[in-house]
């Protein structure tokens, strides 16, 4: 009698664990909805390099929006969201280039939130725009990429922040870091591209997304 007691106890506070993680885990996710959701652009950090006297960064440009209606069939139990991400670079001299990407951001086991990101080759660059009413992915139909396996963020309560760091070896000598530090009014990136050690991005120091 004494050991089913004890059974029944154990039993009922794991259950209340499990509700508490899930409960968690839920908030974290809404949180970090809310912090990468958004238009972000690295204007100030742009405007402070023109005063020094030397531009480092590209001017650049997020445009980011939860992506849900747009993605048909998606999985009921699927715990997470889309994010559509437009992203707008401006180098000295060049054209200003764009680079729109799928995101999906997912709540893994010990609140991870996991980022997979997908092929877009079906699409032209200029269908990829959050206001194009029309858009649509089937998710049925979405490749995740084959190059690069995703990352994982974790949340500093004390910081009040999500990071990650990413590593992804590409082949042939390549190699793709991708740091990231996300608070709520600011994104700053990292995306460093190397080959055989030697680096091959303009810039080694992140670029400072400010919330618009």
């Amino acid at each position: 009698m004494k050991a089913k007691l004890l059974f029944v106890i154990f039993f009922l506070s794991s259950m209340n664990l499990i509700a508490q993680e899930s409960k968690a885990g839920k908030i974290l996710l809404k949180r970090f909805r809310e912090y990468i959701s958004g238009d972000f652009d690295n204007s100030s950090q742009v405007f402070e390099q023109m005063k020094a006297g030397k531009i480092i960064h590209p001017f650049a440009v997020h445009v980011n929006r939860v992506a849900d209606n747009k993605v048909l069939n998606r999985p009921s139990n699927l715990n997470g969201f889309f994010l559509l991400e437009e992203s707008y670079y401006l180098y000295d001299g060049k054209l200003m280039e764009s680079k729109p990407y799928l995101f999906l951001f997912s709540l893994h086991p010990g609140n991870i939130i996991h980022l997979t990101t997908y092929q877009l080759t079906n699409y032209k660059k200029e269908e990829l725009r959050n206001d194009n009413t029309s858009l649509r992915f089937d998710y049925q139909s979405l490749i995740p990429s084959p190059s690069f396996q995703g990352a994982d963020y974790t949340w500093d309560p004390k910081k009040k922040t999500f990071s990650t760091v990413s590593v992804n070896e590409l082949g042939n000598g390549m190699k793709f870091t991708l740091s990231e530090i996300f608070t709520s009014t600011t994104l700053q990136v990292m995306e460093l591209l190397e080959k055989n050690g030697k680096r091959l991005t303009s810039y080694d120091t992140p670029i400072v997304y400010v919330r618009k």
